[in-house]
């Protein structure tokens, strides 16, 4: 919201020169650019959750459990 504020009203300016006609479309362009960043990121997200969801997992995730071994952590107090 403040950067669609900046765009309609502008920032103030110590010269009190108006700056509009260097202006470009927030939605025509920024939205298109912001959108293309969200679903390249979705591309990269889905990628690894669906075919490789265990890329980033911690190696002792697997390891099987045995329930007659206490682990070192856990202990009295």
């Amino acid at each position: 919201m403040h950067f669609m504020a900046l765009h309609v009203h502008g920032s103030s300016n110590p010269l009190g020169i108006t700056g509009n006609m260097d202006r470009i479309g927030m939605h025509g362009y920024f939205i298109f650019k912001d959108l293309i960043t969200v679903f390249v990121f979705l591309i990269f997200f889905s990628l690894f959750v669906f075919f490789s969801p265990n890329t980033l997992g911690h190696p002792d995730n697997y390891i099987p459990g045995n329930p007659l071994v206490t682990p070192a952590s856990i202990v009295p107090e």
